[in-house]
């Protein structure tokens, strides 16, 4: 819930089908995290730092397409 409410704080107006996609999004991010990123003191390293942050871009780019880049 929290990664959707980050998603959705400064997002344009979405139609209820968006929405969705926007919640699916929020859930498969925590779920990759979770499970393949977010190891025991992943900070440390640069290379799991860097994993983290395609991982996550990777899943963002799954957003509707009202969500720009800047957004």
């Amino acid at each position: 819930m929290a990664i959707f409410d980050l998603l959705m704080r400064p997002a344009p107006e979405l139609s209820e089908e968006e929405k969705s996609q926007v919640k699916r999004v929020a859930e498969e991010l925590l779920t990759v995290l979770k499970r393949e990123k977010l190891v025991l003191d992943w900070r440390k390293e640069q290379n799991t730092r860097a994993a983290v942050r395609v991982a996550v871009e990777e899943v963002l780019d799954r957003l509707p397409d009202k969500f720009t880049r800047p957004l």
